[in-house]
């Protein structure tokens, strides 16, 4: 077998790619998908000017099928990661040392759970593994970060000199509801009238929702949304990361994995949320408003995808990045994991000391959260 790195997917067989990254009987995940990975190359998104190198590996056998692949950048910054290793940069540079470019398995920004090593046998996962070393060796990068695995692959494979790291993201669970009341009749009193209250103050300014999917979203949709993305990204975030042509690509080529929920004041589009659709769970991904209305976000990105999962009998929605304030509209915390290979010992053992510390205190933060969960049985609380 052989380890072949290649600086585009665009240069592997999409159909290839595919078949390690879903393959048939497994949850479909659109983020792993060639479709999704290489619509941010191809769109300039993730790109060498944007800081993200494809270094991409795929594993091949004697007579060239390929085994395994990982997608994987050679980064020049920690931006778009959702996992923060500022501090590690910023310590390891004070101490004279490099700690650019790095190694980065993981879909550009995109805060959501999934196979990263993708191959079918723990064995080749393994050999995937000892490639992504060698590859930072061979490239003079200070490290390796798998961020967002599996747990399953975060503990089979996480042996030393991996780290590992957790933290906590907020997912709503379909518990077989019918309806959005059936699932506000699972809330506490206050919460459930908390949540009736905010989606009635949309009434007011007549605000209406649409979702679209599929032929249904249009280079129009697009063009409204991308002024939402931009305005709002702008302002909180000072350089959204997508660019337009992302969004007419992921169009054209994922149109049925796509939910838009698109919100309109009269006849004015004001608001749009950009949703993807796997086999047992949404993705709430990006979310832009032109105009400024109380509760705008919580309908257009929490109460509409949990409208749209229990239509599909999705099993799950998971909302992204952030946000204790997710648990007070029916959002629980849930664990998210992640590896890390440094290569200078001295960091390596500084890191594994805090990340001991830091996996405590999420763990005993989850407990906090879980205590003040919104639903019947639970204690109340001031989220």
């Amino acid at each position: 077998m052989k380890i072949e790195i290649v600086p585009s997917i665009l240069k592997i067989e999409a159909e290839a790619w595919n078949t390690c990254a879903n393959p048939s009987g497994n949850p479909y995940n659109p983020f792993i998908s060639h479709e999704f990975l290489s619509a941010l190359e191809r769109s300039g998104s993730a790109a060498q000017k944007t800081g993200w190198l494809g270094r991409h590996l795929v594993l091949r056998d004697d007579v060239g099928a390929v085994l395994g692949v990982v997608p994987a950048y050679l980064k020049s910054h920690s931006m778009g990661e959702y996992v923060f290793d500022h501090a590690w940069a910023d310590a390891f540079e004070r101490a004279g040392g490099r700690y650019y470019p790095k190694l980065q398995v993981s879909v550009p920004f995109t805060p959501v759970t999934g196979p990263r090593l993708l191959a079918p046998t723990k064995e080749l996962r393994s050999l995937l593994l000892h490639g992504l070393r060698q590859l930072t060796a061979e490239t003079g990068a200070s490290s390796v970060h798998i961020t967002f695995l599996p747990e399953e692959d975060w503990r089979e494979l996480g042996l030393p000199p991996w780290l590992k790291r957790t933290d906590t993201q907020f997912h709503w669970f379909n518990q077989d509801y019918g309806t959005f009341d059936d699932f506000l009749a699972h809330l506490s009193s206050r919460k459930r009238k908390n949540i009736r209250k905010e989606r009635q103050t949309l009434c007011e300014p007549g605000i209406e929702f649409e979702q679209l999917t599929g032929g249904a979203i249009t280079e129009a949709h697009w063009d409204a949304f991308f002024a939402f993305y931009m305005d709002t990204g702008s302002r909180k975030w000072g350089s959204p990361y997508l660019t337009r042509r992302f969004f007419s690509l992921i169009g054209e080529s994922m149109a049925d994995r796509i939910l838009l929920v698109m919100a309109r004041r009269g006849r004015k589009t004001i608001a749009g949320a950009l949703n993807f659709i796997g086999s047992d769970a949404l993705y709430g991904r990006n979310w832009g408003t032109i105009e400024h209305h109380p509760n705008l976000h919580f309908e257009a990105c929490y109460y509409q995808a949990i409208d749209f999962a229990i239509t599909r009998k999705l099993k799950r929605v998971e909302a992204g990045a952030q946000g204790p304030h997710k648990l007070a509209r029916g959002y629980v915390p849930k664990s998210t994991h992640s590896l890390h290979y440094l290569a200078h010992p001295g960091l390596a053992r500084a890191v594994s000391d805090y990340l001991e510390h830091e996996r405590r205190a999420v763990a005993e933060d989850q407990s906090a959260l879980a205590e003040h969960a919104p639903f019947r049985n639970a204690v109340e609380d001031d989220f």
